[in-house]
């Protein structure tokens, strides 16, 4: 049983096999004990195998929101502050704004998916997502763009929120941690492919091209929710108590010491791989020289090794070492790598080429493909009957923090890498400070007595 286990935790059977874990107390065959919330049968075996690929690949689709409207935008970064006649810091607020959407957009959808179920947020989210987007490309100045952004990114969490929610609905204990690896390497896809596409398309066309293909994206994506996605939470297990039930349960996550441990640990992690996604456009065109082609090309091979990592995460690493011990070792090889960008961004090797600043960006994204999945099954693993708002509190903190790292990579102007890796580094010292402090990952008494209190 890995190291922030929960005994007890609902758990349904699924077409991933988990390793074999101690037995859990068995339920009387005809009585069951009352509890608070009577539980419904969660979707059968033979019902999983058979939409199981299918509910992955939506899932993946889902996850894969973020990246698609942020990635596939980076390399027109540069093009859009041209074109609107706006200073590049003000432009990067198109990036803070769809970020601090998502996050606030996920504390709201979150606890409506514990209520009214999972698939009808999650349609109308997307809906308006589809809208926005269509709108982005037709701002007409930076402050249009901004705010479309926002709205952009409020509709579009639902994706991510409800995503992880439904992975919680279906998997427990090893089996979670193995499927967000899975579900890495299928919305892996998205940020090695986005920024290719958005730099191909910049050929043809400008900035607002972009938006227009996302739209596509996204109807596509509707479409198939709509037909394909199943209904993971049964009505006998939805919040009906209205908005104190769901204060109710936001104030006990958000009192809950271990799980809001992880979410600070993986909202700072995250925060260092968006202080990347922001200023990696500017320091790898403006300050190397490369192209928009390169630079999609750099960010995708560092995106391939963020895959590559994750699934050996979750077809080596997850059963065999304890999922902390694995995410300690993640933050320690970021540190690492940000330490190495900063000496170079500073001078201390003398002048530095694209080089080995790409191989630094590369081990430091690659680091994130154990990082980021297991902390989110560490958080979640806490989560018992409020799956949608422990998600919510879960992205929102991660978007949040990184909306907040976004802006100050640029603070000293685009002619140098020093605050980026400033920032990666300042956040990833603190993640780590969260995950010792608060988890006390060597203390598995207090994680049981914690879980069950």
């Amino acid at each position: 049983m890995p190291e922030g286990h929960i005994p007890g935790s609902a758990s349904a059977e699924s077409n991933t096999v988990a390793p074999a874990a101690a037995p859990r107390t068995p339920k009387p065959p005809k009585s069951p004990k009352p509890s608070k919330r009577p539980k419904s049968p969660k979707p059968g075996p033979t019902a999983l195998r058979r939409t199981g690929l299918l509910v992955t690949l939506i899932l993946g689709g889902l996850t894969a929101t973020p990246p698609l409207a942020m990635d596939m935008y980076l390399p027109a970064l540069p093009e859009v502050t041209n074109s609107l006649h706006a200073p590049a810091t003000t432009v990067q607020l198109t990036i803070t704004a769809c970020l601090a959407g998502m996050a606030l957009g996920q504390l709201l959808i979150g606890p409506m998916s514990d209520r009214w179920g999972r698939k009808r947020p999650l349609l109308l989210g997307l809906a308006v997502y589809i809208l926005a987007t269509a709108l982005c490309a037709l701002a007409p100045t930076v402050e249009t763009l901004i705010a479309l952004r926002l709205v952009q990114g409020l509709a579009g969490s639902a994706g991510i929120v409800i995503a992880r929610a439904v992975v919680r609905d279906l998997y427990d204990g090893d089996a979670m941690a193995r499927f967000f690896s899975t579900l890495m390497l299928v919305s892996g896809v998205a940020p090695i492919v986005a920024p290719l596409i958005g730099g191909q398309i910049l050929r043809t066309t400008d900035w607002r091209g972009v938006f227009v293909l996302l739209t596509v994206i996204g109807v596509a994506l509707l479409a198939v929710v709509w037909a394909r996605l199943p209904e993971t939470l049964p009505p006998a297990e939805r919040h009906s108590g209205g908005i104190g039930e769901t204060l109710g349960a936001m104030r006990a996550l958000l009192t809950d010491r271990i799980f809001m441990g992880y979410v600070l640990a993986g909202g700072f992690a995250f925060a260092a791989l968006f202080a990347y996604i922001s200023a990696s456009p500017f320091v790898i065109q403006e300050i190397y020289g490369a192209s928009p082609q390169t630079f999609s090309l750099l960010f995708g091979v560092n995106s391939v090794g963020l895959v590559i990592v994750g699934q050996i995460n979750g077809k080596i690493l997850v059963g065999r070492v304890s999922l902390d011990k694995v995410f300690a070792v993640g933050l320690a090889i970021v540190a690492l790598s940000a330490t190495a960008l900063l000496l170079m961004s500073l001078g201390v090797f003398g002048e530095v080429g694209l080089t080995p600043v790409s191989a630094a960006l590369f081990v430091l994204m690659s680091a994130m493909g154990v990082t980021l999945p297991n902390t989110q099954a560490l958080a979640l693993l806490r989560v018992r009957h409020a799956a949608g708002s422990g998600s919510a509190l879960l992205g929102t903190s991660s978007f949040l923090i990184g909306a907040i790292a976004s802006p100050l990579v640029g603070i000293a102007g685009e002619d140098t890498a020093v605050p980026m890796a400033v920032v990666q580094l300042a956040a990833t010292l603190v993640a780590a400070t969260c995950f010792v402090t608060l988890c006390r990952p060597w203390n598995r008494r207090t994680k049981v007595e914690g879980a069950e209190s």
